[in-house]
C-alpha cells in the first residue's frame, strides 16, 4: 500500500469529511505523512452505525393494556425490535413519551440508550416516616406549622426560581465526585446552585398520612397511622444535560435508523463514549438522591421531628442485572423509564396524584416483568388536554373533597390528569405486594409560571422542565 493509498484508508476508516480531507492533503504535502495521519487521529469520529431492525419484536408482557394508549403500545413494539433488545415489558402506568414509553422497560445486551432513561436522570421517590399521629394534620395550630415547615424549606421552579445561593452542603458536591469528565466538571456549579430543588412538572414534596395495613413489613412498623413527607424530584439541570449530550451522540452516530426509534439510539457499553454516559449517569443518581436527603433533612428539622423510617427508589435509570428470556440467563442493562424496581422483597414508592393516595409496595421478583412496577398512576391526558379540559373550580373541589392543601401547582397536574391510581395497582398485583397507603395532606408543586415570566439563570447554569 502506498501513501496516498494509505492516506485515503486512514480518512475512511476516520470519518473524515471533505473539508478534512483536503486539509490532510494540505498537512501531507507540507509536512509529511507523519504529520498527517497524526491529523487525521485528531480529528477522527466515531463509526457511523446503520443498524438493521429485527423483522418480529421480541416477546414482551403488558400489564392493564385497557389503560394505556396505543401511542404507548406502539413504541414498546418498537424498542423491542432493537437489535440490542434481549427483553421487554410495559407497565399498567404506561404513556406515551419519547423513544421509550413512560412506563416502558428494556432489557439490552451490551449497550446503554440515553433516552432509555430518559432526560430526568434517577428521577426519584422517598417517603420518610415520623412516629407522630398524622391527626396533627387536622389541628389549625399543627397543620400551619408543617405547612410553614414546608414552603419555607423546599425550592420549586424553572429558571432563576429553581436555584438558591449555593450555601447548602453535602458530600456529593465534593470535587473528585465530578473530576472525571469535561462535562461533569461543568455542571458542578449547577449542582451546588440546584441541590435541594424540585424543579416544575410533576414534582412535589408533601406531607401526609401513611397507614401501614402489612403487619409483617420491611419498615419493622406496627399497623397503624404515622406522619410521612413524601417527595418526588430528580436530578434537575444536571440529569437534563447529560441526557441531552448523549442523546444527541449516540443519534448522531446512527443517522440511518429510522423515525420510529430515532431517539433509541445506544452506546455500546464499551466504547468511550458509553463508559463515560454510565459515569454520567450514576453521578445523576447520587445528586438526585441528595436531592431527597437535603430536603427531608431541612424540612423534618424545621418542623421538629425525627425520622423513625424511610423508603427511596429510582424511577428513569439503567441498571447492570441478570434476565431470564426463554430460560437462559443474560447479562443485562436493564432501562427502567418511568417504572419502579421490584425485585423480590424491594421496597417501592407508586404516588398517585396531588389529591389521590399512593402506596408503599414490597416487589414480588416478576421475571416477565423483568423485576419492575409502574412509577406512579401515569397520564390520563395531555398536559395540554389538562389545561383545557379541567377548569381550576374542578381542581380545587377534588381536592376539597379529597382534604387536600394544595400549594403550587398547575391545572396540567390535576388529579382528573391522571388514570385511577386503583385501577393501576389492581393490574399488577402479580409485580408488588401492599405495605401501606399514603393519602396526601398538604402539597408543595412549583407555581405555574409561563417561560416568558421566569426569571433568568445565571451563566453556566443548566436547567430544564423537570417530569
Amino acid at each position: 500500500m502506498n501513501e496516498h493509498q494509505r492516506l485515503n484508508a486512514a480518512m475512511q476508516a476516520a470519518n473524515l469529511d471533505k473539508t478534512e480531507r483536503n486539509h490532510t492533503w494540505e498537512v501531507m504535502r507540507h509536512s509529511g505523512i507523519d504529520a498527517a495521519e497524526a491529523y487525521i487521529t485528531s480529528r477522527a469520529k466515531p463509526a457511523i452505525v446503520t443498524p438493521k431492525l429485527r423483522e418480529q419484536p421480541v416477546r414482551y408482557q403488558t400489564w392493564g393494556a385497557d389503560q394505556i394508549e396505543q401511542g404507548a403500545m406502539t413504541q414498546m413494539i418498537h424498542a423491542a425490535r432493537l437489535p440490542i433488545t434481549l427483553a421487554g415489558a410495559l407497565m399498567p402506568d404506561a404513556h406515551q413519551g419519547y423513544g421509550l414509553p413512560i412506563g416502558g422497560v428494556l432489557a439490552t445486551e451490551d449497550a446503554v440508550i440515553p433516552y432509555a432513561v430518559g432526560v430526568d436522570i434517577a428521577c426519584r421517590m422517598m417517603l420518610t416516616v415520623y412516629a407522630v399521629d398524622p391527626a396533627m394534620l387536622d389541628q389549625p395550630t399543627e397543620a400551619t406549622h408543617l405547612r410553614t415547615a414546608l414552603i419555607e424549606n423546599t425550592q420549586f421552579g424553572a429558571g432563576g426560581a429553581g436555584i438558591h445561593a449555593g450555601n447548602i452542603d453535602h458530600p456529593v458536591l465534593d470535587v473528585g465526585n465530578w473530576a472525571a469528565l469535561p462535562l461533569t466538571r461543568e455542571l458542578r456549579k449547577t449542582a451546588i446552585l440546584q441541590i435541594g430543588t424540585s424543579g416544575t412538572g410533576n414534582h412535589f414534596v408533601e406531607w401526609c398520612k401513611f397507614s401501614v395495613t402489612d403487619p409483617d413489613n420491611a419498615l419493622k412498623l406496627a399497623q397503624g397511622a404515622y406522619l410521612a413527607l413524601l417527595s418526588h424530584s430528580g436530578s434537575r439541570g444536571v440529569g437534563y444535560k447529560i441526557a441531552s449530550y448523549y442523546s444527541e451522540l449516540a443519534m448522531s452516530q446512527m443517522p440511518g435508523l429510522p423515525d420510529t426509534v430515532k431517539h433509541l439510539a445506544w452506546l455500546a457499553l464499551d466504547s468511550e463514549a458509553g463508559q463515560e454516559y454510565w459515569h454520567a449517569m450514576e453521578l445523576a443518581g447520587a445528586f438526585a438522591s441528595a436531592n431527597h436527603q437535603v430536603i427531608h433533612a431541612r424540612v423534618a428539622a424545621a418542623a421538629g421531628l425525627t425520622p423513625i423510617a424511610s423508603v427511596e427508589n429510582h424511577h428513569n435509570f439503567a441498571w447492570r442485572e441478570q434476565v431470564r428470556v426463554d430460560g437462559v440467563v443474560h447479562a443485562a442493562i436493564v432501562h427502567r423509564k418511568g417504572a419502579t424496581p421490584a425485585g423480590k422483597g424491594v421496597l417501592g414508592i407508586i404516588p398517585g396524584s396531588m389529591g389521590d393516595a399512593g402506596y408503599v409496595v414490597s416487589g414480588k421478583g416478576s421475571v416477565a416483568a423483568l423485576e419492575s412496577a409502574s412509577h406512579g398512576a401515569g397520564r390520563l391526558m395531555s398536559r395540554t388536554k389538562a389545561k383545557a379540559g379541567i377548569t381550576l373550580a374542578d381542581q380545587r373541589a377534588y381536592l376539597a373533597r379529597h382534604n387536600v392543601t394544595l400549594v403550587g401547582g398547575g391545572l396540567d397536574e390535576s388529579p382528573q390528569a391522571y388514570k385511577r391510581i386503583e385501577a393501576v395497582i389492581a393490574a399488577q398485583t402479580d409485580l408488588v405486594k401492599i405495605i401501606g397507603r399514603v393519602q396526601p395532606r398538604i402539597v408543595r408543586m412549583a407555581d405555574d409560571v409561563p417561560p416568558y415570566h421566569r426569571k433568568p439563570l445565571p451563566s453556566g447554569i443548566e436547567d430544564a422542565e423537570s417530569d
